[in-house]
């Protein structure tokens, strides 16, 4: 298959190359587009033929459900009903990374929602993204645009690097803003339950309704026989190549078992990769170490994060060490998606 790549201005857009794509998604075929959180695959959320090819390119496990990307806030065909709480989490949060769990509708097909009673809804607030949904006339089925479990894309280039030649067509958009995945809200059950944390946090969830809570499972290594709500809840994601390794507790501590560590390998004749930051990337002397920013901007620790473990990747380190953040605001979708890329393998100091 030959995949046609078109990069595009967010703030200029080529209204023919979104055409273009957006019948490629009408007739049935995917399209990679950037989003505010990561870069998405996508493919007619109604055809179930077109969904199903999503799961081939991606090599994605087919119990695993995908989110409908919508355009406007007209969806009630796609649900059966929007209690008053998604209403109003919709007039907050969105066009922005936030995923609505509902009912689904009798259009929503099986392959879409993995055989679920519900759905996961979302208006993405890239313009690129809203444009190519509206140009298409379907709602856009779309996970990340990467190889299942590898490191989600947030860069053009990377869909590229897993996608061309499985794919008809790649947008690219330049470089996610937020570089998380959406958060995930189940509004079917009460109090509505985060299942995946993302850029809107809980706080802000709270801002709406106080009794707003994350399911505790969430941080925790999933059970086998799980049947994952949403995505990211069952499977090893966001995995780089080399194997890693989570290190938790004081940040001194944290930085000396590092180094230790590090010493250790390098005896062995291996390369070792480091997440660190700003305050601590000098800390290092030794490894391959990637900042991903200020710990007073856990916002660019998050926007950097899958980049530099594709980076990791590129380089062919043979072990990733991490440092581990504070489970707050932010900082709980970062340990979350730490948590899975490293299959909670964590050292307590």
């Amino acid at each position: 298959m030959n995949t046609k790549v078109v990069i595009l201005d967010e703030n200029n857009i080529d209204e023919r190359a979104i055409i273009e794509a957006g019948m490629t998604l009408r007739n049935g075929g995917l399209v990679a587009f950037p989003t505010e959180t990561v870069y998405g695959l996508g493919a007619n959320a109604l055809n179930e033929e077109a969904v199903k090819k999503i799961f081939i390119a991606k090599g994605r496990p087919q119990d695993n459900p995908l989110i409908v990307h919508v355009s406007d806030y007209n969806i009630e065909p796609l649900v059966k009903n929007i209690p008053e709480v998604a209403l109003r989490l919709m007039e907050r949060f969105w066009p922005g990374p936030l995923t609505i769990i509902l009912e689904k509708s009798n259009l929503i097909p099986d392959t879409t929602s993995a055989n679920l009673e519900t759905i996961g809804i979302r208006m993405p607030s890239n313009n690129i993204a809203r444009e190519l949904i509206k140009a298409s006339g379907v709602p856009i089925a779309a996970p990340s645009a990467n190889i299942s479990g590898r490191p989600s894309p947030t860069e053009a280039s990377r869909c590229v690097e897993d996608l061309e030649g499985k794919v008809e067509y790649i947008l690219g958009g330049g470089s996610c803003t937020v570089g998380l995945e959406s958060t995930i809200i189940d509004c079917t059950v009460n109090p509505p339950c985060v299942l995946r944390p993302g850029g809107i946090t809980l706080s802000m969830l709270k801002v709406v309704d106080a009794s707003i809570y994350i399911d505790p499972a969430v941080m925790k290594k999933p059970e086998a026989d799980l049947k994952p709500k949403a995505p990211g809840m069952k499977y090893r994601h966001y995995a780089p190549k080399a194997p890693m390794k989570i290190i938790h507790g004081d940040l001194k501590k944290t930085i000396a078992k590092i180094n230790e560590i590090v010493q250790n390998y390098i005896d062995e004749n291996k390369k070792v990769g480091i997440l660190a930051t700003d305050e601590t990337k000098d800390s290092y002397p030794n490894g391959l170490v990637i900042s991903l920013g200020s710990r007073n901007s856990m916002e660019s620790v998050g926007k950097n994060l899958f980049e530099a473990l594709r980076t990791f990747d590129d380089a062919s380190v043979d072990i990733i060490l991490s440092e581990a953040f504070e489970e707050k605001d932010l900082g709980t979708a970062i340990m979350n998606r730490l948590n899975k890329s490293a299959g909670f393998n964590i050292i307590e100091v």
